[in-house]
């Protein structure tokens, strides 16, 4: 991992449908320092899942990255961190660092995993500094953007 001063903490704005080029996509909202806010667009199932997470909300039946932390619990494993540390040629890139025994692992992963699995376990969720910088929104550009539970 980059050192610290490359790095920040990012908090969960929201789960959004926002207009991009191909058409409204459910994208998950990041908030860095000063309110600095970027959009990552994701897949449906993710956004369903980041935004049950949100609201501490359940299915009757788990899904995926519920099953997940189920079956660390049960290993008596851990999520430790999730870190989105790429972007390439439009797509970003992270890590999830999962723990068992003191033994820590590093996965590579989808940022809309691992934004779902921190939510779940309420670890931090990082990144690196360059990539917030590059894809900073204003918040104006939220403006007609629909809250995923809209649909819900």
């Amino acid at each position: 991992m980059p050192e610290e001063d490359e790095t920040c903490q990012v908090n969960i704005k929201g789960v959004y449908l926002m207009k991009m080029e191909e058409g409204i996509a459910p994208t998950v909202i990041l908030e860095g320092a000063a309110g600095k806010i970027m959009p990552i667009y994701i897949g449906h199932l993710e956004a369903l899942s980041i935004n049950n997470a949100l609201n501490s909300e359940t299915t009757p039946r788990p899904m995926t990255h519920d099953l997940l932390m189920s079956i660390l619990s049960r290993m008596e494993g851990k999520v430790e961190s999730v870190f989105i540390d790429e972007k390439a040629e439009g797509v970003f890139y992270a890590r999830l660092t999962l723990s068992k025994n003191g033994v820590k692992m590093e996965f590579d992963a989808r940022p809309s995993d691992c934004i779902a699995l921190a939510l779940r376990a309420d670890v931090p969720i990082n990144i690196k500094d360059e990539i917030l910088e590059n894809d900073v929104i204003s918040p104006e550009e939220l403006d007609g953007a629909k809250s995923f539970e809209s649909l819900l």
